[in-house]
């Protein structure tokens, strides 16, 4: 089994933790009847047998009287997980751009861009077929945005314009942003902005935790519940609520341009 960056203990606790993130109840059923322990923490002290009580199989091992259960905020995140994971889906879509902006609406988030509203030939053609020959440095300069419970979305079907570092530090101004660009190339790429200032960059929404970044208890679960869905990761760690995927991969509440400027500058 492949190393995840955690330790392998001799009681094999590590290779049963790995099972739970590759979504294999019976192999990990097989270890813990092998003698891996399901309480021992791993990362952000949480055991195997913990988070699986978040998984979809609860009941996966039998822990021991006096183990700890989920507490009352982390039944809620799982609860919203299977809501969220279920509005959007598990639609891949290569090359799509998204920043997910807490605590402000498209307005705003428009006003903070010095965007413009773009419709008619230009845009239809660009739904139609982004790669058919247009102008790109124009077109990478179109987004769209859409209020949803808790904040916005700006998205861009076709490229990585919403998280360019000059977007995400508007947009983030008293608040923050996680950045999300589907790379055709090498996979999700995720970053993060707080108050206007990019402050991680690199990452791997939908992936395992690193456990090089010492991730918090949050972290760990969140990564869990949103595993294989970097959309939803990326919503849920700005605390978005979107009710449908219409903001994502559908028609925003409005298309706008941005202005011309050096988005990977400023």
């Amino acid at each position: 089994m492949e190393d995840a960056g955690v330790a392998v203990p001799e009681d094999g606790t590590a290779a049963l933790w790995e099972t739970l993130w590759d979504d294999q109840p019976d192999i990990a059923c097989d270890l813990a009847a092998a003698g891996a322990d399901p309480c021992k923490p791993v990362l952000g002290g949480w055991s195997p047998g913990r988070l699986s009580l978040a998984g979809p199989a609860p009941e996966l091992f039998a822990m021991p009287e006096g183990q700890p259960g989920l507490s009352e905020s982390e039944r809620a995140a799982v609860q919203e997980a299977g809501r969220l994971l279920a509005a959007l889906g598990d639609r891949y879509c290569e090359g799509l751009g998204l920043a997910c902006v807490a605590d402000i609406d498209a307005a705003e988030a428009i006003r903070r861009l010095e965007a413009t509203p773009v419709e008619g030939s230009r845009l239809d053609a660009l739904q139609e077929d982004p790669l058919a020959g247009h102008d790109m440095d124009e077109d990478m300069r179109i987004v769209g945005v859409t209020t949803v419970p808790g904040g916005c979305i700006v998205t861009q079907p076709w490229g990585y314009a919403p998280q360019m570092p000059g977007v995400k530090e508007r947009v983030s101004i008293g608040t923050a942003c996680y950045g999300l660009y589907v790379n055709p190339k090498s996979g999700n790429q995720g970053s993060i902005a707080r108050d206007g200032v990019v402050e991680d960059w690199d990452l791997h929404p939908g992936g395992d935790p690193d456990p090089d970044d010492t991730p918090t208890p949050e972290e760990v679960l969140r990564s869990y519940l949103y595993r294989h869905n970097a959309v939803a990761y990326a919503c849920a760690w700005a605390g978005l609520r979107p009710v449908d995927a219409r903001a994502v991969y559908g028609t925003p509440d409005v298309w706008v341009d941005l202005p011309q400027r050096d988005y990977w500058k400023n």
